[in-house]
């Protein structure tokens, strides 16, 4: 038979080419499930001082003296600028990977709960004017939304791990 000493030969360089690319599509996907987990906890550390610096709004004088050289209040706003920036690269991040990957978005739980997520907290920095004018509503609205973020972003962020370890066991 013609040709059949020869045998079948891969193309080696195009599948050292795939191999590159799926590692490098699963090293990115990695990462970017992995920024969730730090930004939970910058998240749980926010809410720390935002509760602290509210505390400070109901103790006496003296007391108070003692504790706005902490400025908890501050620091809580600081940090939310962080959380608003990191939560809004880690959206577009996470959206832009997938679609390189899949050539797609994958329409499924996990995306519309991290758009949610993206929208809450751009809705919780626009309460920002409002609470440093002492609006009672808005802190009010702005602890609510808050709690929905943090419960969202919890799902959010275990869920990130099972596709983690999807992409890891691939």
């Amino acid at each position: 038979m013609p040709g059949a000493s020869s045998g079948w030969r891969p193309n080696t360089a195009a599948l050292q080419g795939w191999i590159s690319r799926i590692a490098a599509d699963s090293a990115a996907n990695i990462l970017a499930k992995l920024v969730e987990m730090p930004l939970l906890g910058l998240m749980l550390y926010s809410g720390y001082l935002g509760y602290m610096a509210s505390l400070i709004r109901k103790l006496s004088a003296e007391e108070r003296k003692a504790m706005i050289p902490l400025q908890y209040g501050q620091r809580h706003a600081q940090l939310g600028t962080v959380i608003l920036g990191v939560t809004l690269l880690g959206a577009a991040a996470g959206m832009a990977v997938t679609f390189l990957k899949n050539g797609k978005l994958i329409i499924g739980p996990h995306l519309f709960v991290g758009l949610g997520v993206a929208v809450l907290v751009i809705a919780t920095a626009f309460l920002g004017s409002s609470l440093q004018k002492g609006k009672n509503w808005a802190r009010v609205l702005h602890v609510s939304i808050n709690g929905v973020v943090l419960l969202l972003f919890d799902w959010q962020a275990f869920t990130a791990i099972a596709i983690v370890q999807k992409l890891l066991s691939a």
